[in-house]
């Protein structure tokens, strides 16, 4: 029994055909497909049609947490948990507490983008199937690449491989799964 492919892998020799390419494999509506190049492509996102990320988001939001943090730890521990009285200053002023509250949002941003960045990306992936092929090492020095997976709800052996080849693309080959 032959195992179910994981997709196909098409080569492209310039950066120009490989982003023609993607603006072709887009505009057909395929979702579920990647370009493996050996430097980063200007606009190449834009011709995939990749959204924006979501990990200001995390970043937003571990900031928002650290400040917080910062000014209810001041809060409560010079007005609610030891209340002292120092030459007529209040329990608790925002000036005083902007130090803490500006260095723990820095640091739970670091941390909020990093997890964003893990948790969004899948990370740490340790086996992908394209790295099956013999192909992968020439995408990370002077081909370019791009799969397109079997996943995908517009995925057809015979109509994928002939987009790929109007596109541009050569020597076209099946991934295992």
């Amino acid at each position: 029994m032959a195992a179910k492919p994981y997709g196909l892998i098409a080569t492209f020799d310039t950066t120009p055909a490989v982003y023609h390419a993607a603006e072709k494999v887009r505009d057909a509506g395929y979702k579920n497909w990647d370009c493996i190049t050996p430097f980063p492509i200007h606009g190449l996102d834009k011709a995939m049609g990749v959204k924006r990320s979501h990990v200001p988001k995390f970043s937003l939001l571990g900031g928002i947490i650290g400040f917080t943090a910062g000014m209810s730890l001041i809060y409560w521990s010079s007005a609610i948990d030891y209340p002292l009285i120092v030459g007529g200053k209040p329990y608790f002023s925002p000036l005083f507490a902007f130090p803490v509250s500006y260095e723990l949002t820095i640091l739970f941003t670091a941390f909020a983008t990093i997890i964003g960045m893990f948790v969004l990306n899948r990370l740490p992936m340790h086996y992908h199937p394209v790295l099956k092929s013999s192909k992968i090492l020439s995408g990370m020095d002077d081909k370019f690449h791009i799969v397109v997976e079997a996943s995908d709800p517009k995925f057809n052996l015979a109509h994928t491989k002939a987009l790929l080849e109007q596109a541009g693309g050569k020597d076209i080959q099946e991934l295992e799964a």
